[in-house]
């Protein structure tokens, strides 16, 4: 009965967790692949742009890569390390995400690559992905200087000065962050692990240089990510943490010597109306000769 009764406990949670799994999948499906073929299919080739220029960009650096004097133009357009100056290393950055890393196969980060931007593209827009992109890569090589400014110790976060002067190229960590950056915005657990964790596991398996800046990639990402269509909030959030300032009694302007005036108008008497009633015709003043009787002639 125990045993019977454990089982009968087991099952609605085990139902509960097929079906959560079963839509987290199907989610997860219809906006990593779905939602970007359908934008294809509407769009067309020309929303493959970005991902065909970073293919292409990797191929052809290689290829010039492969002559001593191409090698040298391409080290001096996008050759990154820590101990340039920053200014220069943050020239150089744009470059070097088509300066194929030396320690990585060219070939085989080729289909990442395209998939990475092709996804971002359909998804993110184009701007969008060179902005995730780049924010990802300048966020790891900047972080990289700081550890080796800090120096070897600090619970293993600081970094030897011998790192500064390794190449750093390659597109890798703005591949990790797009992968992020979209698994966090889509919900996607699938792709986090296959991105972030495969980091995590690199880093710890390959101490070095490249696997720190992918965590810090990874790590950018999701912060950028949960950051994602919160834009209203933080402005409201900036404008609340600004000092208020009140309006303080502004003081009062002399008043200007007033123009004397000229003396007003006595005011009309006002007119009564004048009625038929009240009005007595004043008699008419007779001839002065019309009172008088006419003389004779013995008065004359």
């Amino acid at each position: 009965m125990t045993a019977e009764r454990h089982l009968g406990r087991l099952r609605p949670a085990a139902a509960r967790l097929a079906r959560f799994t079963g839509r987290t999948l199907r989610g997860e499906w219809h906006a990593i692949v779905v939602d970007p073929v359908r934008q294809l299919a509407r769009r067309g080739l020309s929303g493959l742009l970005l991902a065909f220029v970073a293919a292409f960009g990797v191929i052809f650096f290689h290829d010039i890569a492969q002559h001593p004097t191409g090698a040298m133009w391409v080290t001096r357009l996008g050759g990154v390390k820590a101990d340039l100056p920053l200014w220069l290393s943050l020239l150089r950055t744009p470059v070097s995400l088509y300066v194929p890393a030396l320690d990585l196969p060219v070939w085989a980060g080729i289909t990442q690559l395209f998939l990475a931007f092709a996804l971002a593209e359909l998804t993110l827009g184009r701007y969008r992905t060179l902005a995730i992109a780049y924010a990802t890569t300048l966020a790891g090589t900047l972080v990289a200087r700081l550890m080796i400014a800090i120096g070897p110790g600090w619970s293993g976060l600081g970094l030897p000065a011998a790192c500064g002067q390794v190449l750093d190229t390659g597109p890798s960590a703005a591949v990790v962050g797009l992968f992020t950056y979209l698994s966090v915005i889509r919900r996607a657990p699938v792709v986090f692990t296959l991105t972030g964790g495969s980091m995590v596991w690199e880093s710890i398996a390959v101490p070095n240089l490249a696997g720190r800046e992918h965590l810090i990639a990874v790590g950018s990402a999701v912060v950028l990510g949960l950051l994602h269509g919160r834009r209203a909030r933080l402005r409201a959030l900036g404008r609340s943490l600004l000092p208020t300032r009140t309006p303080g009694p502004s003081p009062t302007a002399p008043t200007p010597p007033t123009a004397p005036t000229a003396p007003a108008a006595p005011a009309a008497s006002p007119v009564l109306p004048v009625t038929a009633s009240a009005t007595v015709p004043a008699p008419a003043s007779p001839h002065p000769t019309s009172g008088r009787t006419p003389m004779t002639s013995l008065e004359r």
